[in-house]
């Protein structure tokens, strides 16, 4: 009786044993012919005898379930993750295969990825970008590319993951890089060095050359703080931008970013030093100078201020805010003149004072209206100008040029 079970058992799990091999080969067959919705049908049901497969099964069953998943290219996102984990759960054999397979997928998600990105998709290239380097850790750049894509779609924590995983990696971009000009374009072409060379040999190229392609390590901790700024980590900000400038100590735009993050703190101090290392190392640059005169006006300091917004205007004529910002800060003084106007009495000793702030206010106004109308001169349609001076010019009694002004102002704002 013993004897009769042994040998019913035996026949099941042989019969077992076949059912699995059946739907495995059965799955197989449907992927040789691209059929996928077959072949996953297939699978699903030897998935069923999971439990009493050996390992040469398994490892033959995740390795067509990621096949079927894949579907030649046609599988999302999601199927491409699960196709990954099945081939991790591949434990022996299959080698040369696996590693095509990851080849092929490797191919057909940059495909895709450049695909999305060309139709201004960053979100969804973003992360076939970093599939990709999933699949080929050698390939770097791909997480590079997944970053820098994030960022387009302000997807900040991803980015922001993504970016630290690079500086932890070490990742600078560095490559040596092999281009020719195009002789019937006439521009500069970045080939693979045996494409450029078999090129230049066939005279379609002309000029090669090569070079080394700057570090990409400095943009990378840029971003990071620029990423904690945006997120209003303006502690970790800082200290990312310092780490920044340490790669990169004479990039002035790391420097300015740093200067922004302690204005954004109100640590106008701190700002106003970096500033003027900036002006330092950029002396020729007007926008440098007008900031400076930004600051300085706020800080309580007008004769600073308008010594800048003239550095501004020397260096840059047409810099119309520094014209518009000079005006401002003498008018500024109207303020003081009045409050002592309005607080004066009727003696005959006030009257007198009352006489002289009130020619001192009218030479406040005349010494504005050379910037006023240099800036309606650089930008016709500054309504602001505009207005302020059809204001001053009825202030000091300039009827003709308040009417003429008052014209310009009805006509810009009929044209708004």
């Amino acid at each position: 009786m013993k004897k009769q079970i042994i040998i019913a058992v035996a026949i099941s799990l042989s019969a077992f044993s076949f059912a699995q091999k059946k739907e495995l080969k059965e799955a197989e067959k449907a992927l040789k012919g691209n059929n996928y919705a077959e072949a996953k049908t297939a699978l699903k049901q030897a998935e069923t005898m999971m439990s009493s497969m050996d390992d040469k099964l398994k490892d033959q069953y995740h390795y067509l379930h990621a096949q079927a998943l894949y579907a030649g290219g046609a599988a999302s996102i999601n199927d491409i993750e699960t196709a990954l984990e099945d081939l991790k759960k591949v434990t022996s054999g299959y080698g040369t295969e696996i590693a095509q397979l990851k080849q092929t997928m490797v191919n057909g998600i940059l495909t895709k990825g450049n695909k999305f990105y060309e139709n201004k998709d960053y979100s969804s290239a973003s992360k076939y970008f970093e599939k990709a380097y999933r699949l080929s850790t050698k390939d770097t750049v791909f997480l590079y590319y997944a970053a820098a894509t994030a960022v387009n779609v302000q997807e900040y924590d991803r980015a922001l993951s993504i970016y630290e995983e690079l500086k932890d990696l070490g990742y600078t971009g560095i490559e040596k890089q092999y281009f020719a000009i195009n002789k019937e374009t006439n521009e500069e072409e970045v080939l693979d060095k045996s494409t450029r060379d078999l090129y230049v040999k066939a005279k379609s190229h002309i000029k090669p050359g090569e070079r080394i392609t700057e570090s990409k390590k400095p943009e990378i901790v840029k971003n990071i703080a620029l990423i904690y700024v945006s997120q209003g980590k303006d502690d970790e900000a800082l200290e990312a931008m310092k780490a920044a400038r340490a790669e990169s100590p004479d990039d002035i735009n790391l420097l300015l970013s740093e200067a922004n993050i302690y204005y954004k703190m109100g640590k106008t101090e701190e700002f106003k030093n970096l500033l003027e290392k900036a002006t330092q190392m950029d002396p020729n640059n007007p926008e440098l100078q007008y900031n400076l005169g930004v600051i300085s006006g706020e800080s309580g300091h007008p004769e600073e201020a308008r010594a800048y917004y003239q550095k501004a205007i020397e260096l840059d004529p047409k810099y119309i805010n520094a014209y518009i910002n000079l005006s401002a800060l003498i008018l500024s003084k109207e303020e003081s003149i009045i409050k002592e106007m309005n607080g004066l009495g009727t003696s005959k000793k006030d009257d007198l004072r009352y006489d002289e702030l009130r020619v001192q206010r009218q030479e406040l106004y005349k010494s504005a209206i050379p910037y006023l109308t240099k800036a309606l001169e650089i930008d016709s349609k500054n309504i602001s100008a505009a207005k302020t001076l059809m204001n001053i010019y009825s202030i000091i009694g300039e009827t003709a040029k308040h009417n003429e002004m008052k014209a310009k102002v009805e006509a810009l704002e009929a044209g708004n």
